[in-house]
């Protein structure tokens, strides 16, 4: 079983990451800053009259999501213990820098772009702990990490209830959503301030938990 605290920090983070996509669902018109199944099933559609701009759209939104993971990985793996805290300033940016944007004036595709570039990136923030994927901004895998849990635990191969930390992961990610929509409905894309303020409080949190460097004398 996950330690409840991890458990917490990987609830708060991916439901942020529910309500970024619920918000860049509804100003990209359809498309998704960190669901990257449904943006290929869109491109696969849209490629069937040829690289058209329709098609373009989520297939940038595919290629900015596997840089931000890129970047997020080498980030986290060349910074030591403040990996984690980098990595949540770089998601803090990119949700600020769409704000950004969005303020100088430009179209939804292009100022909503950096929330997959974010999206990729967030994934690195926190290891996983025990069975459950911390923080991720997606859950298709965690629904099947649910159902075979489940299994096991009929079998008595797993612990009783592990299944259920997987659902609230799950969770998470739609309440966050749902919260998401719910606030676009009255700030529009001003709704994330929320979810940048969460990236800012995990930078601030991860990089005071790093251990002193005690001075040399």
């Amino acid at each position: 079983m996950t330690p409840a605290p991890k458990l917490g920090s990987g609830l708060l983070l991916t439901g942020s990451a529910g309500f970024v996509d619920a918000v860049g669902f509804i100003e990209l018109g359809g498309y998704y800053a960190s669901f990257m199944s449904g943006n290929t099933t869109q491109l696969g559609a849209d490629l069937l009259g040829g690289l058209s701009a329709a098609a373009l759209v989520p297939l940038a939104l595919v290629l900015l999501f596997l840089a931000g993971s890129t970047v997020g990985a080498l980030l986290s793996m060349v910074s030591g213990s403040y990996g984690s805290a980098l990595v949540a300033v770089l998601v803090f940016s990119c949700t600020i820098g769409a704000l950004a944007l969005h303020f100088c004036g430009l179209a939804a595709p292009p100022a909503m772009a950096p929330l997959a570039f974010g999206a990729g990136a967030q994934n690195a923030i926190l290891s996983p702990a025990g069975s459950v994927r911390l923080g991720a901004t997606f859950v298709t895998g965690t629904l099947f990490a649910a159902g075979q849990d489940l299994a096991k635990a009929m079998r008595n191969l797993a612990p009783r209830w592990r299944w259920t930390q997987h659902l609230l992961v799950w969770l998470s990610l739609l309440l966050g959503a749902a919260l998401g929509a719910a606030l676009y409905q009255w700030m529009e894309v001003w709704a994330l301030l929320a979810p940048a303020a969460v990236y800012a409080a995990f930078s601030l949190g991860l990089a005071l938990r790093q251990p002193k460097t005690p001075a040399r004398s």
